[in-house]
């Protein structure tokens, strides 16, 4: 159910079958089964979909809070953009890049408050989510 054009980076390819293996898995095994997730003064549980800060809690859509935990499973570390759009989107083509694009937008409006708490883009590659440890300063 996908294809690369020549030429194509082995790390490419290698990225695409494990998404077809995530997708097709039917017992969902190799999915992380964490739900809870602590990001510098906010938290973030996946099972209700909910971003809390200082008390105030925001509801995520499902394309929301499946981006922010890819993101959070990987805090400080790169979320490859083709992965996260094969998983979530089950396609990585223009369309929901740009969608995407606009997901990833409405989570740094949702994540400003904590300015230990960054969404960058990679460029190239993908997205991170930079949470600072404020214990070690």
């Amino acid at each position: 159910d996908d294809y690369l054009t020549k030429p194509f980076s082995m790390e490419e390819l290698l990225l695409r079958i494990n998404a077809i293996f995530r997708r097709t898995n039917p017992d969902g095994t190799g999915d992380s089964q964490k739900t809870f997730f602590v990001l510098g003064k906010y938290s973030f549980d996946y099972s209700r979909q909910i971003l809390a800060f200082e008390g105030n809690e925001q509801k995520l859509t499902s394309k929301e809070a499946q981006l922010l935990k890819m993101l959070c499973e990987r805090t400080n570390d790169v979320l490859d953009r083709s992965l996260a759009l094969n998983k979530i989107w089950l396609d990585d083509n223009y369309f929901n890049a740009r969608s995407m694009d606009v997901y990833i937008a409405k989570l740094r409006k949702y994540l400003k408050e904590d300015d230990n708490v960054e969404l960058l883009n990679v460029h190239g590659k993908g997205f991170k989510l930079v949470v600072n440890d404020t214990t070690k300063k």
